[in-house]
């Protein structure tokens, strides 16, 4: 396994990590609306500006990647592994990566959980600090987790 920063030309490969983890997930767990809403949310066009950035890691493993995080200051977001890659501990080396890289440069992490990550972050020690809702234009609510702990190295 190896972590590295997405280029500009892996677009394609971080988008479609993203989006095809929304499409294998989400529907069990958001209204389609809001699963939209998701898609809509992590377009090409919102994940570039953030690889331009230098905030933009994927995991490889057998030349594929095979899961995606963005680091935004003190912040994890898109978090994500393809259904078919999940249970194989890369999530796990994306968490380890992330909150490493903030943790030790803000001394605590947080992150906007949504419903089928909420479980994973709070075995991970994570605690909500706010309970979310956005009401779509479909009328459809998305409710999610913002969530912190500390760092303890």
């Amino acid at each position: 396994m190896e972590i590295r920063k997405a280029l500009p030309e892996d677009l394609p490969v971080v988008g479609d990590v993203t989006r095809r983890t929304i499409q294998e997930v989400y529907p069990s767990y958001y209204p389609a609306g809001a699963v939209d809403f998701f898609l809509d949310w992590h377009r090409d066009e919102a994940i570039l500006p953030d690889i331009q950035a230098g905030e933009v890691y994927l995991l490889w493993a057998a030349s594929e990647a095979v899961g995606t995080v963005t680091l935004h200051k003190d912040e994890i977001t898109r978090l994500y592994v393809p259904r078919a890659r999940q249970g194989r501990g890369y999530g796990r080396a994306l968490l380890d990566f992330a909150e490493k890289a903030i943790g030790e440069k803000y001394g605590r992490i947080r992150l906007e959980a949504s419903l089928p990550a909420a479980a994973l972050y709070w075995k991970r020690g994570y605690r909500v600090v706010d309970m979310l809702t956005e009401k779509q234009p479909s009328g459809d609510v998305l409710c999610w987790d913002l969530m912190e702990k500390p760092w303890n190295g």
